[in-house]
């Protein structure tokens, strides 16, 4: 089986996205492989894909249990043979999941990195055949990186004992510097690095600068009213709480989230905004990993990040549908010193590591023992201590093997063991340098970001050089790039005049037609000008837009010019968007006797790039020669009669109504209105799992 046939087979795509392919037939030809690709860029099929092809056991290593459940839940819905591994299982769930990967009874195995702490469970992990060893959230081994998660660094120890298998590593986001620590963690063995679609043309980048917490709600709420569907982030628990009573005051309906609430209120929290029941969160960072709704409108940072990756991956959360959205930081200086206080928080001093481990060799009993919470070890230092820096002390002494924690029967706290009691505080074998190396870098971090925040270039293109990528292009929708725009109405030059009417076009295209010179929309600003710049996600793959004759008609001009355009087109009565739940892009009169040439138009021209990137032609589809027909009603109304058995089967399975089919797959079931399973497989987003678990219901909608 081809890498095209098991995509169609399991996942039910005729298409792979951007780099997916080629990152694909790396691992399929057995090199390591590093993948950089941001959210809802595909990274996740990257990996599932080969371990269906590929003989023996995949294991994926994912720090989030919601993630790797969602995950998980997915497989099984495609009847693909997975499970995961966490704390959240029963005893007797562990063993029979254990004994079930010894005998091949699954693919793909989701593990927690904590579980690499137990050396049972690496004893039964030799009895498993594991060819394929994928590293999610990869920049979590990294102490450069923006979340390093100390368990992470026992994945190089790990592979060792299972002989080493295959390793690929995926993240959002890693600079130059992270991506060579993970190599080096891993031993990646002369891997292919991939980074790849950092380009994000349809979020609008904007830095506010704020004076007080008054301007900020207001900002806020401005947002919720235009935008209705989206994330505030806030730096602590306490101003999440404090921002959701607010808001909660002002009537809007949402969730909080963060690391202080139980799991099973955390994981409620993420479903009910998931599912579409509350459209707002307001959540610390712990809120985001594996949130896959697509029609998030904005993301508010009440606090300015401690670094860029930060502060790119969680705004890289909204407009995942490809269609338009805000991504406002609230900037104000003071915030600043919440994020000094984590960095002193994830730096203790070696001065107060050793002062730790003293406390500790003081209270240990006979066998070497300490039976203390967290709180009563803080209590013990004196006030202004910052009590992060204490736990982060123990959490080095655990990683240096001076101490290890262990859990007590029947009680919340974790006790702590010494490893070395005869050990002096004044030798604890620490690197000093190394230390203060981690400091400074993270200092560094938040300096580039507050840098950033208050650069006037363009948001887009100065992160992206950030991330290593080379002569970015401004990308004509941040707020930088927009306080430059020029207002001169002028008459267009004949290439001009060429480029707008293949826009035009574009738009035209993607409408339906309604009277003789009435349009209606069908797609919003964002997928049309996805479109025109032949852009290869998923939106436009799974809906088919490769195919329209205006496929790839401005992709030299870049995304920043075609903004630009279509934002004068809209002031100039050209194009407009129909409001309402989706802010659909239609044709007016005026825009189709300028696209036919009856009328002649003056704009405000966005000024041109004298020099294009070269883009690899085996990045783009060719367009086809044939246009779209639009729906007719008949069909319309049976696509809208689909979406409700689609809602009642995601009811009855308490799933999102996406992990049924998407609004494109209804749309090819109305306009094909296949009467067998048989006949579905093959269109867009049905493989023959989802054809046997769903379709049944659907056809006898259509066919009664």
């Amino acid at each position: 089986m081809n890498v095209h046939e098991a995509l169609q087979k399991y996942f039910g795509f005729g298409q792979f996205l951007e780099a997916q392919q080629e990152i694909v037939e790396s691992i399929l030809n057995g090199r390591d492989t590093l993948v950089v690709k941001p959210t809802g860029g595909g990274k996740s099929l990257c990996y599932q894909l080969p371990a269906l092809i590929k003989e023996g056991v995949t294991m994926v290593v994912s720090p989030l249990i919601a993630l790797m459940k969602d995950q998980v839940d997915a497989l099984d819905q495609k009847n693909i043979p997975a499970t995961f591994i966490n704390s959240t299982l029963s005893q007797a769930e562990y063993r029979e999941r254990i004994e079930g990967m010894e005998v091949g009874r699954y693919k793909l195995i989701y593990v927690a990195p904590e579980r690499f702490r137990a050396e049972g469970f690496m004893r039964r992990m030799q009895n498993v055949p594991i060819s394929f060893f994928a590293v999610d959230e990869a920049h979590c081994l990294s102490q450069w990186g923006h979340d390093f998660r100390p368990d992470y660094l026992r994945l190089g120890r790990a592979l060792k004992a299972l002989g080493h298998p295959q390793v690929a590593a995926f993240t959002a986001t890693a600079t130059p510097e992270v991506r060579a620590d993970i190599e080096t963690h891993l031993e990646l063995r002369d891997p292919r690095i991939f980074v790849a679609g950092f380009s994000r043309p349809n979020l609008s980048l904007r830095i506010n600068q704020v004076g007080g917490e008054g301007e900020k709600m207001e900002r806020i709420l401005d947002l919720v009213r235009k935008n209705r569907v989206g994330i505030v982030y806030c730096a602590t628990r306490k101003k999440v709480e404090s921002v959701a009573d607010q808001l909660r005051a002002e009537k809007v309906p949402l969730v909080a989230y963060h690391g202080g609430m139980d799991d099973k209120a955390r994981e409620a929290a993420q479903t009910e905004f998931m599912t579409g029941k509350a459209d707002v969160a307001v959540a610390t960072n712990a809120f985001g990993m594996g949130i896959d709704r697509a029609d998030i409108r904005f993301v508010v940072h009440y606090q300015v990040p401690g670094s860029v990756e930060a502060y790119y991956q969680e705004a890289g959360r909204a407009g995942r549908d490809g269609e338009p959205a805000v991504c406002e930081l609230l900037f104000n200086f003071a915030d600043t010193k919440v994020q000094e206080f984590f960095i002193e928080g994830s730096n203790p001093s070696l001065t107060l590591i050793q002062q730790v481990y003293r406390e500790l060799r003081n209270l240990r009993d006979e066998g070497n023992e300490v039976f203390l919470s967290n709180q009563e070890l803080i209590d013990k230092f004196e006030k202004g201590t910052n009590p992060m820096a204490v736990n982060t002390s123990l959490s080095v002494l655990v990683r240096n093997r001076i101490i290890e924690r262990f859990d007590i029967p029947g009680k919340r706290i974790r006790g702590s063991r010494l490893l070395n009691p005869d050990l002096a505080p004044a030798d604890i074998p620490l690197d000093r340098e190394a230390l203060e190396e981690k400091e400074r870098r993270d200092r560094s971090k938040l300096q580039a970001m507050i840098s950033m925040a208050y650069s006037r270039d363009c948001r887009q293109a100065w992160i992206r050089s950030y991330f290593g990528e080379p002569d970015p292009e401004e990308c004509g929708n941040c707020d930088a790039c927009r306080r430059y725009e020029s207002h001169l109405l002028r008459d267009p030059t004949p290439e001009e005049k060429e480029i707008l009417v293949k826009a035009l076009s574009g738009v035209a295209r993607m409408c339906n037609r309604v009277g003789q010179h009435q349009w209606e929309g069908r797609f919003g600003r964002g997928r049309v000008v996805q479109m025109l710049l032949g852009s290869r996600s998923q939106e436009i793959i799974s809906a088919g837009l490769d195919q329209l004759s205006t496929y790839g008609l401005l992709r030299k001009e870049g995304a920043k010019y075609v903004n630009e355009l279509f934002r004068e087109m809209e002031e100039s009565g050209l194009i407009e968007v129909a409001q309402g739940r989706f802010p659909l892009l239609f044709l007016t009169e005026k825009g189709h006797r300028a696209m036919t040439g009856a009328e002649e138009v003056r704009l405000s021209w966005p000024s041109r790039q004298k020099k294009t990137k070269k883009v690899p032609s085996e990045a783009f589809a060719l367009s086809a020669d044939g246009t779209e027909q639009p729906p007719s009603q008949e069909e319309d109304e049976l696509f809208d009669r689909l979406k409700e058995v689609r809602k009642e089967i995601a009811r009855e399975q308490n799933v999102p109504v996406y992990v049924v089919f998407t609004n494109q797959t209804l749309r090819e079931l109305a306009r094909n209105r296949p009467r067998t399973k048989e006949d579905a497989i093959g269109l867009p987003g049905i493989g023959p799992a989802k054809a046997a678990r769903f379709l049944n219901q659907f056809i006898e909608e259509m066919h009664g």
